[in-house]
């Protein structure tokens, strides 16, 4: 019972403290067979420390996070502050997207990567197939599914597939 109370107690005092710094790290959110196969496993713990570091920094996620003390803070053009703003829209929106896949377009397969003509990239995130006679620059609609997810549906078909957002 002691344990018990111990581990819960201590959960309670460091996951928010994780929670504040919004970011998970490479290990964390790769597979193990992801991980070796990138060769992640090669770099030292400082190496890896520095790459994680990195993309906490250049995270669409954590970009509002404060700088630490002594961090600087480089300025960016007007032009690239405004897409990072139109990213950083979409991205908390819970609004559908709408725009094109780019070029030709046959369906799914469970391995499926959408480039939309937005600059959006999608992947396909479970195993449905669907199959079509190729068209062109296909309009689709993402809208937002149940527990955080997207949903992509080709305009004129009776067919949707689980997405999440790669780029």
């Amino acid at each position: 019972m002691n344990r018990l109370f111990i581990a819960i107690l201590s959960l309670t005092i460091c996951l928010p403290g994780l929670a504040a710094d919004g970011f998970s790290s490479l290990e964390e959110q790769m597979s193990g067979k992801d991980y070796t196969a990138s060769g992640l496993d090669k770099l030292t713990p400082e190496e890896l420390e520095a790459l994680n570091d990195w993309i906490r920094d250049h995270s669409l996620a954590t970009l509002d996070r404060p700088k630490a003390s002594g961090e600087t803070v480089v300025a960016e053009s007007a032009a690239d502050d405004e897409g990072l703003e139109k990213k950083k829209m979409a991205e908390m929106s819970e609004e559908p997207i709408h725009s094109r896949i780019k070029g030709s377009f046959s369906g799914w397969d469970g391995h499926a990567v959408f480039a939309l003509e937005n600059g959006m990239v999608w992947e396909q995130a479970d195993n449905d197939k669907f199959f079509i006679r190729e068209v062109e620059n296909p309009e689709v609609t993402i809208e937002p599914g149940s527990f955080n997810s997207w949903r992509l549906s080709i305009d004129g078909f009776d067919s949707e597939c689980r997405v999440v957002r790669i780029q």
